[in-house]
């Protein structure tokens, strides 16, 4: 009641309380109504007799929340809080003010309490586990009574002190309870709060509104009798239990001996209902997730007034409020609430948010449950509510439990059709209730006997019959599923109520009394009578399930189903708790000596009475010697191992070796990685980073702890990753894995503080078994608590690591189902799953191992399969099933184990040779005990098997361990094999002598060594009792031969734990032993990502032999080389402990199927010491090696074994028989006999498991779509279902898929850490820097992820390292030797005087360039060996060599590249859109071109202070340009330009580092159409963009562009200064030309301090391009230079080459042009290659100055993509790509030559590059009679030589004096080329000319006007043109010969 009518009568409430009282006493006979205003003050009335009183439990929230849902069919109205005011605090828990509210944080501060106020507790929907303190007047709290509470409210805030809150409804927004309903005081003010002995504020007792709780009064004398319990359904409860009672109840709790009954404390409250019809957020609010931590109510109850108006039956005497026990529950189980049935009991998914509908309350007159019902019937029914009304029960109400599950699973499946609006579907009419009703009856007809209904079944079959009945209009929105379940006629006619009960029992009719309809006329109360009735009479007996149904013609039916199958009843029983409880129960059983009835109950079945007076019987017997029925002890093989005698070599421990497997997925998670890298959010900056730490998160589990330490030791990863020095310790290891328990927080503290003080290291969380507690930290703050639980959310989730940029979190685990739901951290694209070993029949990764999981195992039980890895024992299931009815007090845990121990016990003494014992135990048991206690015996080294026995509960492991270790003693087994005690919380302890042995096998010579994983126990005879509720990722070793599972918890059924209890038996097997197989392989492989495998007719799987007469499995053989270590037919299998070499069978018999092999040879076991025999068909001609003394006659055998399929092996039947000789085989007949190493064997096959007969029938049966049953369960306990409205899951579903599906349909419980993960409006709430590593179990997830630190720490080192050129100078033995020294070594800059003496190199001796012609400079004798041989074209790049150099910090970057440092520069900040640019045209006029060049500039606003603009309109005028004379250390004076072409993300742009972040001027010049994307990538770079007329061009359009808009720049920027009255020669004239693969730039420092002059040392060391720029432009004179430039790094450079600090050569690659000295020197535009050298001699020729500072080199980086390779030549008329050679590239003109789509320069210079010898044929490696060549330098290839002449005037040209040419080159000669020219060069008779022009006209004028024809003879088909059409304007030329 809140404050819409506080302090008055408001008028719509008087009316409804009058409404409500006139229609109450309508509905009743003989009392009268309740006073109206007794009702509005809440006024309770007396209490009732004691019997109708304690007839229901109240569940006072749950009526509140129908108050406000109304009926059925009306949704309630949403409340709109008002929104908060701005800048306020919004926080859970706080005020608005920001002050903390919380109980737990402030209950130790003083707080001021006004006179007459009270402090209260309030409850947040949002922090269902916090009480938030208030202050409220007193008066507005109802007294102890209920009674008088004022309407209306005043309150104060105790955080921020605010006082006079008049209404609830303020109150409530200031201390932000953020709530979807109606605010009301009585729902949310819980509990007074009061001062305990400490002084510190508790929570008290509850608030009693309308007297719903009456703090108990009454004396227990007049309550004990009648003291009646109806068990609720708290509200939005996820399946919340009643914990034990107290030791001393408070005075105030009501003690009655039934309410407290430990059995009945522990039964589950079922879960609440998902409404259906509320949006999740109402759904938020409604399900008060309170009920978590709120004491349970049980006791007398009174009436509260006012009915809901679905109770028809209210009457004012309906007893409705109850005096209360309070039984405080226990935080822990209400946090760990584990709904885990698959069972119908249990199921969690009905938990859903929101409460139901109808609460678990009576009607009606009440049913007295009868006294002794659960002695009478040996189980405690479980009556499921159905529809309608529910009577109230009492009397003996401990002996029933009642569950709202299946009445929640109605509701759900009544609002199915609404998950069809969504996509437009039509309002469609749900399901009926009479027809649930029936399909119920249907599906439990069918069920067995030995079968459970589970939920997820019922569920199926109404959403398929709703499907079926809607089929057409539901048929376009989503496919139709396959049917599942019983089959239901289609379209039914609806079924009325009347015809319901008549339909309902013809479908009982057939099934042998197994479900009984019980039809009743009035209400429910009849029925249940009858059926206590019957029960109690015996006469349901054969009757498992019992439906009762009242269907009346005007009204809803009500029904309810009750179990009363024993076996079923209890199995849904016990699974309604949840684990801790489960626990708790056990410990009570066994502490409380319940399970001694059990004991003397098995001391009867003794045939000579107690079976430890025969044990004390044979211990007397035997003491002092071991039993003569064993031939062999055990120290037998110790001793003779001690002696020296013949060991078994067989033992090998595994060590760390990276399988092809492990290695795919770690290169999958690398991927996954730089992806996250890759994308634009910048989430994870790879490139910053420079190391890799990591820690490894593992479960409490000492074992597996230990195991993570052994795998991280021998990987060697600390090593590698460089973390650890090489002396590594353990203790050293251990900082890199955290154990979650008590400490961990103090581990993980280092780790943040690492990672904060490291921002340049990557850390790796590794959450290993990450499935394991996902408890939210919210729930785990009690004090009770255990330390670790919700240790992973409060560590892995807190705000540190979720912010931090350098932690990165990946999960690994086998069952990632709870990581997957609605609200997960985990992006579906950053999961890896383990990938398939086959696709398609092929192998992918070539694994020399097969595993076995889950798949493989089930596999074996289908029909074709001779020998079931997965079996049940039916006699011990009799057994148990015949105990339980016996004692149904016990759990059956509790029975289970105590039968498993006795068989075991039994087991053992049979073995030992108290053979009547055998009647005692199974034959599966015995079986199991035959082999371990035999295997030791079978090596001589003693190796053994492992049997593991998996006993969850650890009391019970304990009394396990305790029994079976007496018993061993007593059969003096002690050194047979060992048995140990697997505690999660505690190391591994065995006896002494077992130690010693290991240590011999393993070769450990460490006195203090213990083994502390069970890998260690490879080979050691052992049971070891695996205790724990959850395995935690402990490996088992391959010598495990048994996994015995019969004592898991059956009835706790959900998916993960059903897969994680199967997969301790996962196993690798060496896949050499199905080689020969491969068909047969093929198929065993299955698919890892498939759920289930593909049937496989001829799988073989080999097992022990058995001496079991029943059920003995067929011994088969296995087809590999018999080796006990591999495969491999090596000497070792000559030695004692190998298997023989086996019979081989001929081709004759390979076409069989193994089958039929199998088939031919039959074992017979005659007794059980007695040789199995086995024959082989007659026909099969045998061939079998004898006993073969050395390894190399062996390989004789090798081709037999090969190319044939071997047959059966033989395996002696008896336990005992340790050694047999190899005999002579008959003709159709052989005996193999052996001694062979039962941990060899067992290592080559799979465990064999033994499961639950309920878990085996689930696992092994298959749903409608092929899939395991397990799969459609639950797939994990703290999460559930978002809506029953589900389609089952595919059986050809990926993991890929399965994530997507559980993504989509389950959603976390409040319990579980990823439940607040939402963020209202937003979609995104993944995690960007989190990944999910799943794959099967033991496949080696361990390995993968650390190789992948490996190969991730490499990634970074290798993102740190460049590929750079690391080639010699080429053509140094053509340099011209001189010793004239210019310049002393350690000159800083050359002298301009001396520098002008320097004669030019025409030599190049660029790497680069080895496939260019060679230019002569004067008479030189090359020796055709010193030329190089030519490469073909793509061996220019992919050949040259390269060295791997680590950036400096000085280097140059591609955009992968960010730091915090230059993100400003490079534009990029996630924070800010990108950079403003704007597009500035610039022209400017040239001659040579004939037209204005226009070019557009593209400046970003941040780079706009490096330009000129025109005031009125800002239009682009110049490039600013600093003086000569300006001097600044932080400021380059030189403008960059790049140009580049297809490297936008690749090419080193970022100059940042490299220029120290000194102020500098950098263009791109790029072309048109790559301008956007250039301008994507580097958004804060000016751009040039060229006109898109040189699209097409190659680097010298560029150049030619640079040069001259720099020239025009450099005119205007003078013409404006000048105005300024600056000089124009004082404007800087130099431009700097980058190429855009420039990484590095180095310096060579020399020490000239050496006694002579001409001593000197020298070191390179890395600079930035600011120290080399800058001493660059201050070299004096430097205007007087042309070009300057600078070596290419070679780590090959010699001291020869930097003696002499500056030469006048050929420069290449990054230069400094003086534009104003080379006006008149321009850049060939047409040019593709070799333009800088064609430009360097036109600017030698000129006159200018070239100068190469050789102290200074650059570093290119190799660039695979873009640059000269993205000129592609291809056919112009055929899209295809067809190889064109060279040749091809020129053709004769008018021919019909296929034209290419190429420029013609382009095809021109590739022609004369690799065919220019058929132009110049004398030329052909004659370097002494070059090819002349005038105004252009041209690449002829590298086996011509030429000369550069240049025609201009008063230009420096070699003198030709002397020198005789083999050719004539005139390549678009323009005027100055005259014929008076050309005659002043001697030519060679018969040499060459070839005259290149635009066109044939200019061709035929060219000729003419040199006046070629007089000393050159042409022929008409010597013209030719390049492979262009004519639109493409090809070139043309002409050759002739010299006369």
């Amino acid at each position: 009641m809140g404050n819409s009518y506080a302090g008055q009568l408001k008028t719509t409430r008087f009316e409804e309380v009058l409404h409500n009282s006139i229609e109450a006493s309508l509905r009743s006979n003989n009392l009268v109504p309740r006073p109206i205003f007794s009702q509005l003050y809440l006024e309770a009335e007396q209490q009732l007799s004691s019997l109708e009183a304690g007839s229901r439990v109240d569940n006072e929230e749950e009526e509140e929340e129908e108050e406000e849902e109304g009926s059925e069919s009306s949704c309630p109205v949403p409340y709109q809080m008002k929104p908060p005011p701005e800048g306020c605090c919004t926080t859970d828990g706080f005020c608005q003010s920001g002050k903390d509210l919380r109980l737990v944080s402030i209950s130790n501060e003083h707080i001021e309490v006004p006179s007459g106020f009270l402090l209260v507790g309030a409850k947040s929907p949002n922090l269902p586990d916090h009480l938030l303190v208030c202050a409220v007047d007193k008066r507005f709290l109802p007294d102890d009574n209920g009674r008088n509470a004022l309407l209306g409210f005043s309150g104060n805030c105790v955080g921020c002190g605010k006082k006079g809150f008049c209404y609830f409804t303020e109150f409530s927004n200031h201390i932000n309870l953020k709530l979807t309903t109606q605010p009301k005081k009585q729902k949310h003010l819980k509990y007074y709060l009061v001062r305990n002995a400490q002084g510190a504020l508790t929570k008290g007792s509850v608030i009693c509104w309308k007297g719903a709780e009456l703090r108990g009064r009454q004396s227990s004398s007049s309550t004990c009798s009648g003291t009646v319990c109806q068990l609720t359904e708290s509200a939005g409860l996820p399946g919340s239990t009643v914990s034990e009672p107290p030791p001393n109840p408070p005075s105030r709790t009501l003690q009655t001996a039934t309410a407290i009954d430990h059995t009945l404390s522990t039964a589950a409250f079922c879960s609440a209902a998902y409404n259906g019809k509320e949006s999740p957020k109402q759904q938020l609010v409604k399900n008060n997730l309170s009920a978590l931590s709120r004491p349970l109510v049980l006791g007398t109850l009174t009436n509260s007034g006012p009915p809901k108006k679905r109770h028809k039956g209210w009457s004012p005497e309906s007893p409705s409020s109850a005096e209360t026990l309070n039984l405080p529950l226990n935080p822990q189980v209400s946090n760990r609430i584990k709904n885990d049935g698959g069972s119908l009991s249990s199921q969690p998914h009905s938990a859903l948010v929101g409460p139901a509908s109808s609460p678990m309350v009576g009607s009606g007159e009440p049913v007295s449950v009868p006294d002794n019902l659960l002695k009478i019937c040996k189980a405690k029914p479980v009556i499921f509510k159905g529809h309608g009304n529910f009577p109230y029960l009492c009397g003996n109400i401990n002996d029933v439990i009642v569950s709202p599950l299946l009445y929640t699973c109605y509701r759900n499946s009544q609002s199915l059709s609404r998950a069809y609006e969504q996509y437009g579907a039509p309002t469609i009419q749900p399901i009926s209730e009479e027809m649930q009703l029936l399909l119920t009856v249907y599906y439990l007809v069918q069920l067995a006997s030995d079968q459970v209904p589970l939920i997820e079944d019922l569920e199926q079959i109404f959403m398929r019959s709703w499907r079926e009945s809607h089929l057409s209009e539901i048929r376009q929105y989503q496919q139709v599923i396959p049917q599942a379940f019983p089959q239901v006629p289609s379209h039914i006619a609806p079924v009325t109520s009347a015809q319901l009960p008549w339909l309902a029992g013809l479908a009982a009719s057939s099934c042998n009394d197994s479900v009984h309809i019980i039809e009743c006329s009035y209400s429910l109360a009849e029925g249940l009578s009858e059926m206590f009735k019957l029960l109690i009479e015996g006469k349901l007996i054969k009757t498992n399930y019992v439906v009762i149904i009242c269907a009346g013609r005007n009204r809803a039916i009500d029904s309810c189903i009750v179990i009363t199958g024993k076996y079923q009843a209890r199995v849904l029983s016990e699974g309604m708790l949840t684990p801790s409880d489960y626990q708790k129960e056990v410990n009570y059983q066994l502490v409380t000596g319940k399970v001694e009835s059990l004991g003397s109950f098995f001391s009867t079945l003794c045939p000579e009475g107690d079976i430890d007076l025969l044990l004390e019987k044979f211990y007397q017997e035997n003491q002092g010697h071991i039993s003569s029925s064993l031939p062999t002890s055990a120290n037998k093989s110790t001793t003779l191992n001690g002696t020296g005698a013949v060991a078994c070599t067989s033992y090998e421990i595994e060590r760390h070796q990276i399988r092809p497997f492990q290695l795919a997925v770690a290169q999958k998670l690398l991927s996954h990685i730089c992806s996250i890298a890759d994308s634009s959010t910048q989430n994870l900056d790879l490139g910053s980073f420079e190391k890799i730490d990591f820690l490894i998160c593992v479960p409490p589990s000492e074992v597996t702890y230990q195991q993570t330490l052994f795998h991280l030791w021998h990987s060697g990863i600390l090593l590698e990753l460089g973390l650890e020095k090489q002396h590594l310790t353990k203790q050293r290891v251990e900082q890199y894995v955290m154990k979650l328990d008590a400490e961990a927080q103090i581990k993980f503290k280092v780790f943040l503080q690492n990672s904060m003080q490291n921002p340049h290291t990557l850390f790796v969380l590794i959450h290993d078994h990450a499935h394991w507690d996902l408890m939210s930290a919210v729930h785990s703050l009690y004090p009770q608590t255990e330390l670790s639980t919700g240790l992973v959310d409060r560590l892995l989730n807190c705000r540190e690591v979720k912010e931090a940029p350098n932690i990165v979190t990946l999960h690994v685990t086998s069952f990632p189902y709870a990581l997957q739901t609605q609200h997960t951290h985990i992006s579906p694209y950053n999961e890896i799953h383990w990938p398939s070993s086959y696709s398609n029949g092929v192998d992918l990764y070539n694994e020399n191992k097969k595993y076995f999981g889950l798949s493989e195992f089930i596999e074996s039980t289908l029909s074709g399969h001779s020998i079931p890895l997965l079996r049940y024992d039916s006699s011990f299931e009799a057994m148990v099933m015949a105990l339980g009815k016996r004692f149904p007090r016990l759990h059956s845990a509790v029975i289970r184990t105590f039968v498993l121990i006795q068989h075991y016990s039994a087991a053992m003494m049979a073995v030992c040779g108290l053979s009547q014992m055998k009647n005692y135990t199974s034959v599966e048991t015995l079986e199991i005990t035959q082999n371990l206690i035999n295997s030791s015996r079978q090596c001589p080294s003693g190796h053994g098997l492992m049997v593991v026995l998996r006993i969850p509960c650890t009391p019970l492991a304990a009394v396990a361990y305790e029994r079976l270790y007496n018993v061993r003693e007593r059969l003096a087994l002690e050194d047979n094999f060992e048995i140990i005690l697997g505690n999660p919380n505690s190391g591994i302890t065995i006896g002494k002598h077992f130690v010693e042995q290991l240590k011999v096998w393993q070769k450990i010579e460490d006195v203090d060594w213990r083994p502390q994983t069970y890998l260690e126990l490879e080979g050691l005879p052992c049971i070891l009792i695996f205790s724990g509720m959850d395995p935690q990722g402990e490996s088992l070793p391959r010598s495990l031969r048994y996994c015995d599972l019969r004592l898991i918890n059956s009835s706790s059924l959900v998916r993960t734990t059903l897969e994680q209890e199967l997969g301790l038996a996962a196993y690798f097997v060496s896949s050499e032993i199905h080689s020969e197989k491969a068909v047969v392989n093929d198929v065993l492989e299955s698919d890892p990502e498939k759920l289930s495998s593909t049937d496989n007719e001829d799988e073989e799987i080999a097992t022990e032999g058995s001496t079991s007469e029943k059920r003995s499995p067929m011994k088969r053989e296995r087809s590999h080389s018999h080796d006990s270590a591999s495969s491999s037919l090596s000497s070792k299998a000559s030695t004692f402990c190998s298997e023989p070499s086996p019979p081989l069978v001929t081709a004759g018999d390979r076409a069989k199927s193994p089958h039929q092999v199998l088939s031919n040879s039959t074992e017979e076991a005659t007794n059980n010491h007695e040789r199995q025999k086995q024959k082989v068909d007659k026909g099969a001609q045998t061939t079998i090696s004898k006993h073969l003394p050395a390894g190399n006659e062996q390989l004789d055998t090798k081709q037999n074994i090969k190319s044939a399929q071997i047959s059966i092996t033989s395996s002696s039947s008896s336990p005992f028989s340790s050694s047999s000789s190899l005999s002579a085989p008959t003709p159709n007949s052989f005996i193999l006999q052996t001694s062979q190493c039962s941990m060899t064997k067992s290592s080559k096959q799979p465990p064999i498991v033994f499961l639950p007969k309920l878990v085996y029938d689930i696992i092994t049966s298959t749903d409608s779509s092929g899939l395991p049953k397990s799969s459609s369960l639950l797939p994990y306990h703290s999460v559930m279902w978002a809506s029953s409205f589900r389609p089952l899951m595919s059986k050809m579903m990926t993991c890929t898929e399965q994530s997507l599906y559980y993504r989509q349909w389950t959603v976390p419980k409040p319990i579980h850490m990823d439940y607040n993960n939402r963020n209202e409006g937003r979609m995104d709430t993944f995690h960007p820097r989190r990944l999910l590593l799943s794959g099967p179990p033991q496949i080696g997830k361990t390995g993968a992820y650390l190789q992948f630190l490996s190969i991730l720490s490499r990634m970074l080192i290798r993102l740190t390292e460049v590929d750079v050129y690391d080639e010699e100078e080429i053509n140094i033995n053509v340099k011209e030797e001189s010793d004239q020294c210019y310049h002393q070594p350690g000159d800083t800059w050359p002298d301009l005087e001396t520098f002008k003496k320097i004669p030019f190199d025409y030599t190049i001796h660029d790497p680069k360039y080895e496939d260019a012609s060679l230019i002569c400079s004067k008479l030189q004798t090359v020796n055709s060996e010193d030329r190089p041989k030519s490469r073909r074209q793509e061996d220019m790049y992919t050949h040259r060599q390269t060295t791997r150099m680590r950036l400096s910090k000085y280097a140059a970057y591609n955009t992968y590249h960010h730091c915090e440092q230059c993100h400003q520069y490079m534009g990029f900040n996630p924070r800010y859109q990108l950079y403003e640019s704007t597009l500035h045209a610039f022209a400017f006029s040239y001659s040579m071109l004939g037209e204005e060049i226009q070019l557009h500039f593209i400046i970003p606003k941040s780079k706009e202070h490096h330009f000129v603009f025109s005031q009125p309109g800002r239009q682009l005028e110049s490039m600013r340009l600093p003086l000569v004379t300006d001097k600044s250390e932080d400021f380059i004076k030189s403008p960059t330009f790049t140009p580049t072409t297809g490297r936008h993300e690749h090419g080193l742009f970022n100059l940042y580092h490299a220029m120290d972040g000194a102020s500098h001027l950098h263009v791109l010049v790029v072309k048109e159409y790559e301008m956007a994307i250039y301008k994507k990538y580097w958004p804060n770079h000016i751009m040039l963009v060229l006109p898109s007329i040189f699209n097409s061009a190659g680097v010298g359009a560029a150049h030619f562009l640079i040069k001259e808009l720099s020239y025009h720049n450099l005119e205007l920027e003078r013409n404006r200064q000048e105005e300024l009255g600056i000089k124009p020669q004082d404007i800087w004239p130099f431009i700097v030309i980058s190429d855009d693969s420039c990484v590095m730039w180095n310096a060579v420092e020399v020490d000239c301090s050496g006694d002579r002059k001409s001593d000197y040392t020298w070191t390179e060391r890395n600079v930035s391009l600011k120290h080399i720029l800058q001493r660059i432009e201050t070299t004096p004179n430097v205007t007087h230079y042309a070009l300057i430039g600078m070596r290419k790094w070679s780590s090959k450079t010699n001291t020869a080459e930097i003696k002499e600090p500056f030469s006048c050569c050929h420069v290449h690659d990054f230069i400094m042009l003086n534009v104003d000295l080379t006006q008149n020197v321009q850049y060939n535009q047409n040019r593709f290659t070799c333009d800088d050298v064609d430009f360097n001699l036109r600017v030698h020729s000129a006159g200018l100055l070239i100068c190469r500072f050789n102290h200074f080199s650059v570093m290119k980086k190799q660039i695979a993509v873009g640059g000269q390779r993205s000129f592609h030549i291809k056919s112009k008329v055929s899209d295809i790509p067809v190889s064109i050679s060279p040749a091809q590239y020129i053709c004769a003109p008018d021919s019909k030559h296929t034209f290419l789509a190429a420029p013609a320069q382009l095809l021109l210079e590739k022609y004369l590059q690799y065919h220019s010898h058929r132009f110049f044929p004398l030329s052909l490696k004659n370097y002494r009679h070059p090819v002349l060549s005038v105004d252009c330098y041209l690449n002829l290839g590298p086996q011509i030589a030429v000369c550069y002449v240049s025609s201009r005037p008063h230009s420096l040209n070699i003198s030709s004096s002397g020198l005789t040419f083999s050719g004539l080159l005139l390549y678009l000669c323009d005027s100055f080329v005259v014929a008076s020219f050309l005659k002043k060069f001697q030519f060679l008779k018969g040499a060459t000319l070839c005259v290149i022009c635009q066109d044939r006209n200019s061709l035929r004028q060219t000729v003419v006007r040199l006046e070629l024809e007089d000393e050159w003879q042409f022929r008409l088909r010597d013209e030719f043109q390049t492979a262009n059409a004519k639109e493409d304007r090809p070139l043309f030329f002409l050759t002739g010969r010299h006369i």
